[in-house]
């Protein structure tokens, strides 16, 4: 990537957004790539840094071969401030010359002229008004958010044209935006998505520090149900040894049934390079007594045995027709399976949200 013609010169973020400039080519990794200055998220942080870059394109289409369930995503951000340790999209930071680990979580690209370029490329004719999903690989609603603003131009851009579009966020800050996304979903079908892989506070300060807690984001759920928006959860992911007992997982799907969750789609970890070095560093600093579990697992594969995955659904699904938790619409959503290919490029895989 040209770092250079991404460059934005600094002065009032409320000023934004700003006018396009040249096509940037884009690139990938190589040495002696020359960033553009960082600048702080918040006033008074020393550890959570923006890079400032002005983008060629914004709406991007999902390869052919991606087994998900969409064809083109918007993400404003690369990086993500919660930090969770199992992220992963860690990998795409090191295309940019930054690391997977403390990098991906404290630098974060920010495409400042994200709003201006989503209504330019909307207006296209030969934009044909496909769905867009975001949040597919970094969190559109993480902490920088907060500071930019990008997501409300966004949102904004998309209820305009009745563009159907999809949100998946651990943030909490989606609730700002809630008239928008209501008045967008008067106009053309809009999901909203939120992730929680468990409800234990302890577990979510030890892999998700930077992200709301799980409880506030059980507010989030509420909200949209009382706005006539169903919400629907990604229970993700369930941590072998750490989230997946069978208590565990009845008191996260009955918490998030109380919430007024419209389905829960449960996904176990996976671990790609990038997220599994990090990962594995983690476990065996803060969870020793796991490392042998998970090497027998995993095994340097991407994803878990499936007579693995199978038995941890089943549990999944028998909390569920405990705690009566049905999709408000049957036919919208499809259920989990166990993960077979290790050839998919998303985490959302198992979600049909749209």
């Amino acid at each position: 990537m040209r770092w250079e013609k991404q460059r934005v010169e600094r002065g009032d973020v409320a000023a934004l957004p700003l006018d396009v400039p040249d096509p940037v080519v884009r690139g990938g990794g190589g040495a002696g790539l020359k960033l553009p200055e960082p600048v702080p998220i918040e006033a008074g942080t020393e550890d959570a840094y923006a890079i400032e870059i002005q983008a060629k394109s914004i709406i991007n289409r999902v390869p052919g071969e991606s087994q998900v369930p969409f064809g083109w995503t918007v993400n404003p951000y690369r990086g993500c401030g919660h930090a969770c340790t199992y992220c992963f999209a860690r990998r795409t930071h090191t295309y940019l010359d930054l690391d997977a680990g403390h990098d991906f979580d404290s630098k974060i690209v920010v495409k400042t002229n994200a709003g201006t370029l989503l209504r330019k490329e909307l207006a296209a004719p030969q934009w044909a008004g496909d769905p867009i999903a975001m949040g597919t690989n970094t969190d559109p609603y993480q902490r920088a958010e907060g500071r930019y603003g990008l997501m409300r131009e966004i949102i904004g851009a998309l209820g305009e044209r009745a563009n159907p579009f999809s949100v998946l966020t651990k943030g909490t800050l989606i609730l700002r935006d809630l008239d928008l996304i209501t008045r967008a979903a008067e106009q053309a079908p809009v999901s909203v998505a939120v992730s929680v892989g468990s409800v234990d506070e302890g577990l979510w300060r030890a892999v998700e520090p930077g992200a709301p807690s799980p409880l506030r984001r059980l507010d989030v759920v509420r909200k949209f149900a009382d706005a006539g928006i169903g919400c629907s959860v990604l229970m993700a992911p369930i941590l072998p040894g750490l989230s997946d007992s069978e208590e565990q997982i009845d008191r996260t799907v009955g918490e998030l049934a109380a919430a007024g969750a419209a389905s829960i789609t449960p996904l176990l970890l996976h671990l790609r390079s990038g997220a599994r070095e990090w990962f594995r560093e983690w476990l065996q600093r803060e969870h020793p007594e796991l490392v042998p579990t998970y090497a027998a697992l995993y095994r340097n594969r991407t994803y878990l045995p499936e007579t693995y995955q199978r038995r941890i659904l089943d549990r999944v699904a028998e909390a569920k027709e405990r705690h009566r938790l049905t999709p408000a619409n049957p036919g919208r959503y499809r259920g989990a399976e166990p993960v077979r290919s290790a050839g998919d490029r998303e985490e959302t895989r198992q979600l049909s949200l749209l």
